[in-house]
């Protein structure tokens, strides 16, 4: 499935014109709220209630969800510590 919305040129000029870091945040965000989503879903259960994030992303993928959060600017990153983190990848990969 291709993004297509939010288009892929704003979300390269929010992420340094890098699509690795692009996939990076993405793919980190989706992931929390996949364990977010699954914690939610077992609360309800438990409880019987509807959270917040659960009617926010109804509906749509949480890659979906990441790729809007990178678009409207609530979600960003450290630079500093995303360059550390990757060298810390690199390193250990040697």
């Amino acid at each position: 499935m291709p993004v297509t919305k939010p288009e892929i040129d704003s979300l390269l000029d929010k992420t340094e014109h890098n699509p690795f870091l692009l996939c990076s945040v993405a793919s980190k965000r989706a992931c929390d709220i996949n364990n977010m989503l699954r914690g939610q879903h077992l609360r309800v259960a438990a409880i019987q209630e509807v959270d917040d994030i659960t009617t926010v992303v109804s509906g749509q993928d949480p890659i979906s969800v990441a790729m809007d959060e990178i678009e409207d600017g609530t979600l960003g990153y450290d630079a500093d510590a995303f360059d550390a983190e990757i060298k810390g990848m690199d390193e250990a990969a040697e």
